[in-house]
């Protein structure tokens, strides 16, 4: 796949340029462009991003971190299978546990959510740093949702990490999961409340929770760029209407006769009708 002339490979995280250091030098410049545009597109075109991971997958699949972005890559794309399998080899290759959550969530992903909420219950995850056990958390009460069980899935998000006020990367998210639990459970005046929440919480739009509170309080949206369309589309109605009536008023010397005419035919059609 064509890489752009502006990367050259070394925008990669330094961890993975150390990773890279095992393989020859050429073939390691061409995996770090592969695994660059796996960042650079993932979230606007995972299918690209994808393709991208496949490559360097195939030139280096004994790194741990050509194996991980593979895994993301399947992941973006809904292929929890494939993702899985990439994950587990990631992490067979470095004994981490980072990728517990996500693996979880694959679990999810393939229709498993009772699988999901036993890695939830497993002793990695006490291995996981704090950002690691709210991601855990937010996959078990997905889980517990898949489930039906949403009574559950709220209280599997109380957490003091919910109730805090400082604001940390994982907030907003897990505001919005709450948010989002209490509204599935009808509980909608609460919901608009954490909705709220996780809008303050929320600096880099992550979520849609400014949507979501908008839609409780009954706001709609109008997009300016049709109501503009929409205005000149009227203003050369107006133009045209103006243009005929003038060429009417042109080839008729008596208007009132027009009007008359098109009176007499109005009665006409009426008398049929009858």
């Amino acid at each position: 796949m064509p890489i752009p002339e502006d990367v050259t490979g070394e925008e990669i995280d330094k961890d993975v340029r150390q990773e890279l250091q095992s393989l020859p030098k050429t073939l390691a410049e061409d995996v770090a462009k592969n695994l660059v545009m796996v960042a650079r597109l993932i979230d606007e075109d995972p299918e690209g991003a994808y393709g991208y991971s496949r490559v360097a997958l195939r030139l280096a699949s004994r790194v741990a971190a050509v194996r991980e972005a593979a895994g993301f890559a399947a992941y973006a794309n809904q292929k929890y299978s494939e993702a899985l399998a990439e994950f587990r080899a990631a992490r067979r290759m470095t004994g981490s546990v980072d990728l517990w959550p996500v693996m979880a969530d694959c679990e999810r992903g393939l229709g498993r959510p009772e699988k999901a909420l036993d890695m939830a219950g497993a002793p990695e995850v006490h291995k996981l740093d704090k950002a690691g056990q709210v991601e855990m958390r937010l996959v078990a009460a997905g889980a517990r949702r898949d489930m039906d069980q949403l009574d559950a899935a709220i209280v599997t998000l109380q957490s003091p990490e919910l109730a805090s006020n400082s604001v940390q990367p994982w907030t907003a998210r897990l505001r919005y999961a709450y948010a989002d639990a209490l509204l599935a459970a009808g509980r909608e005046s609460e919901a608009r409340e954490w909705f709220a929440k996780a809008v303050e919480a929320d600096r880099d739009g992550s979520t849609d929770a400014s949507d979501r509170l908008a839609e409780l309080d009954g706001v709609e949206f109008v997009d300016a760029l049709d109501e503009t369309e929409n205005e000149n589309d009227g203003e050369n109605e107006g133009d045209n209407e103006g243009d005929n009536a003038g060429d009417n008023a042109g080839d008729n010397e008596d208007p009132r006769e027009e009007s008359t005419g098109s009176a007499d035919a109005t009665a006409a059609q009426d008398d049929d009708k009858d």
